[in-house]
């Protein structure tokens, strides 16, 4: 494909279009997982793959550093793959399609993945290299961590030597990160029962919204198509009778979801006050967004529906009602760090099937109590209606250590090499340091990474010169004795 051929850093760049050229969406990885291990066999490198498809790989120190302390280079082969309605890509078994304007990389009609290919791409150029000056260095590439951190969790640290480690897996330049928020998965499963019948069928379409990363942008208040759709639905209902066939959104826990569909049945006489009830909402709902969701649209038309077999209006109304009480959104601020959110919840895949409904959410919070809570809080909205729930992926936070070396030398050594002092700061969304550390007591770890741009979304970019700044750093850190 050759569409990033030129640019600077040249092996990076060519090694982060091998692994868009590979499908790596969350749970599909055995192609890049066995990219990885023949590469390691091809370099000559000690490696390990396991069971879950995590991949280890060691490189040596290069001569004049054996004696100093090793490092661990960590980041993540999964991507979030969500691509645009319109788009034609399998995201299970297509490359990405890169493009180049300007500054930026981004991928056309889907998500990158820079987050976190940028930093498999970093490592494998320093693997690669004969050149660059290194302590040992011991790299650990995980699976699934966009979906709970199943590889992290699942890895065998045992054989590993060093007691500090780059995780490069933020998207800000000129800020590391010294802690971040644990998390879970919550499914929340609600029977439902349907029956036969005629009547008008309508499609309803919420669209337009920006949708996010449900760490770093919860606190930008979004607008949820999810919740958005629970509420149109509900103000419907209060204004006539209606049954819902099908109903759907969202595409990963961890992403605010974009778009929401249903389809559900009206009365004939009952039509025109539909309309206008739709039409009302859309008002309604653009006017308390005009700033953070200007494209924000309801689009409805009269379909077919051949299958007819609907929800009975018992488990309508007791679905909608369920949507409307489930806590979204920020739910507490850090009392500690202005500006950081403490714990929030985000309602992020909707899937109506034959005989349930599902809801999947991603809970966050720096405080372990806290997230317990909000799990509770679910559970019994869930109970309320007759569901049930399992927690999935649940995840450690990382907390702030005030004895970093490791914070302290890459402090200095931005400073000597911008000229400016990088912001320390705390992470609402997970990282995988949490699980690190509690498999390797003492463990020294700073999170940093270039700029990338509206990560999980299909307009997720990665800034060029960014990224040879970023490479330029990590090599000056791994120089240091």
């Amino acid at each position: 494909m050759d569409m990033l051929k030129g640019l600077q850093p040249e092996k990076v760049f060519y090694y982060f279009e091998e692994i868009c050229n590979i499908p790596h969406g969350s749970t599909n990885l055995d192609g890049i997982s066995s990219y990885l291990e023949q590469f390691a066999k091809e370099h000559g490198l000690f490696h390990i793959r396991d069971k879950s498809n995590n991949v280890i790989m060691v490189k040596e120190a290069t001569r004049g550093y054996e004696d100093v302390e090793p490092v661990i280079l960590q980041g993540h082969m999964d991507m979030v793959a969500v691509k645009k309605a319109d788009c034609d890509i399998d995201m299970t078994k297509d490359p990405l399609r890169l493009k180049v304007d300007g500054d930026f990389i981004y991928a056309e009609g889907t998500s990158l993945g820079g987050d976190d290919g940028i930093a498999v791409a970093y490592i494998l150029a320093i693997m690669d290299s004969e050149e660059i000056e290194h302590p040992r260095i011991e790299a650990v590439i995980t699976t699934d961590e966009e979906i709970g951190m199943e590889g992290a969790t699942a890895i065998d640290l045992s054989m590993l030597k060093a007691k500090r480690m780059l995780n490069i897996d933020s998207e800000e330049e000129g800020i590391l990160l010294t802690s971040c928020a644990g998390g879970a998965r919550v499914d929340c499963t609600i029977p439902i029962t349907r029956e036969v019948k005629d009547g008008a069928y309508y499609q309803i379409k919420i669209e337009g919204l920006l949708g996010g990363h449900s760490g770093t942008e919860i606190n930008k208040e979004r607008g949820n198509a999810i919740k958005l759709m629970a509420r149109t639905l509900h103000m419907i209902l209060r204004e006539i009778p209606i049954q819902v066939a099908q109903l759907a959104g969202g595409e990963k826990d961890n992403a605010i979801p974009r778009e929401a569909q249903a389809i559900v049945l009206v009365a004939a006489e009952q039509e025109n006050r539909f309309v206008q009830t739709l039409q009302k909402m859309e008002t309604v709902i653009k006017n308390e967004n005009l700033t953070k969701e200007p494209d924000f649209a309801i689009k409805f038309e009269k379909i077919e529906n051949t299958d007819k077999k609907i929800l009975n209006q018992e488990s309508t109304k007791r679905i909608i009602d369920f949507l409307m009480i489930l806590p979204n959104g920020v739910m507490a601020m850090s009392a500690d760090i202005a500006g950081l959110v403490e714990t929030s919840l985000n309602v992020g895949i909707l899937k109506l099937e034959e005989d349930r409904m599902i809801v999947s959410s991603a809970v966050r919070s720096s405080i372990e109590s806290a997230k317990k809570h909000i799990i509770d809080q679910v559970t019994i909205a869930t109970e309320l209606v007759g569901g049930k729930i399992s927690v999935q992926g649940e995840y450690p936070g990382w907390q702030f250590n005030p004895d970093s070396k490791l914070r302290v030398d890459m402090i200095e050594i931005y400073k000597e090499m911008f000229q400016e002092e990088p912001k320390v700061e705390a992470l609402h969304a997970g990282l995988e340091c949490g699980i690190m550390i509690s498999k390797i007591p003492g463990l020294d770890c700073v999170s940093f990474g270039p700029n990338i741009y509206d990560i999980h979304t299909t307009e997720e970019k990665l800034s060029i010169s960014s990224t040879e700044r970023m490479w330029r750093y990590i090599l000056e850190i791994l120089k240091r004795k």
